[in-house]
């Protein structure tokens, strides 16, 4: 099996690369499941049910989230009727949503979980514990598993990493918007990069305009964030599974429109 992960998609100029870029990516990767991180596509901060609806009609099976997923009400409501929209599985009970999902095309069926980190963010459910009780449920199911870990601390995205190493076919960091280095197969045959990036402005900070930016941390004044305008690119990662679950390759890409 072969997965196309793309990183964080940022507001409308993330949508417009998507659009425009994930055709050329397909066409190249020849991906059986794609999967995009897109809790920050409406305007930087959150998702639309109309802006599921257009990510998932440009060819991505699954919608991954994290610590903005719900913060368009407009969601709420019409978030059962996505059942390729995922929000983190450790966020307590009576949260809505779902924190996985298993997809399904021709004979391949994959498994998609959803984890948030709690260093330097909400104090959820352990993200270690949650993860690890669905985990055994899904391999009856298939071998093929795919953890986003989105997460702000590198130690705590690592650490996830090794304790899954073995138990999923890849572990995939979101959420800080810049794609590292570090690619890897760990020992037991998982997949790992601590941040695959995102699907936005290059020329910004993290996606926000770079002038507002500054004013925030220049002055210490809640400055709006407004995001960058311009060309995006876009950060992905594609991942090759063996008939096993565990991982043979992980290549860290970016595209940008010519």
């Amino acid at each position: 099996m072969r997965v196309l992960f793309l990183g964080d998609i940022f507001a409308e100029p993330g949508r417009v690369a998507v659009k425009e870029g994930l055709p050329k990516l397909i066409e190249e990767y020849r991906p059986h499941f794609v999967i995009a991180n897109g809790e920050n596509a409406a305007h930087g901060a959150g998702i639309t049910y109309e802006i599921a609806l257009e990510l998932h009609s440009y060819g991505i099976d699954v919608i991954t989230g994290g610590n903005h997923t719900f913060d368009k009400k407009v969601l709420w409501e019409k978030f059962s009727l996505l059942p390729y929209l995922l929000r983190p599985l450790n966020y307590p009970e009576g949260a809505l949503g779902k924190g996985y999902v298993i997809v399904e095309k021709k004979d391949f069926k994959l498994g998609v979980i959803n984890l948030q980190g709690r260093v330097e963010m909400q104090p959820i459910e352990s993200p270690f514990k949650v993860g690890e009780a669905l985990i055994e449920e899904i391999r009856s199911i298939t071998p093929y598993i795919i953890v986003d870990f989105h997460a702000e601390a590198t130690a705590e995205k690592e650490a996830l990493g090794f304790y899954f190493d073995g138990k999923v076919s890849a572990v995939v960091g979101t959420h800080t918007h810049v794609q590292t280095g570090d690619e890897r197969i760990l020992p037991n045959g998982t997949a790992y990069i601590t941040d695959v990036g995102m699907c936005g402005v290059e020329d910004s900070v993290i996606g926000l305009d770079k002038e507002v930016a500054l004013k925030r941390f220049l002055t210490g004044m809640p400055w709006n964030f407004e995001p960058a305008k311009g060309n995006a690119t876009l950060n992905f990662v594609v991942i090759d599974i063996d008939d096993k679950g565990k991982a043979t390759q992980i290549l860290r890409g970016k595209w940008r429109k010519i």
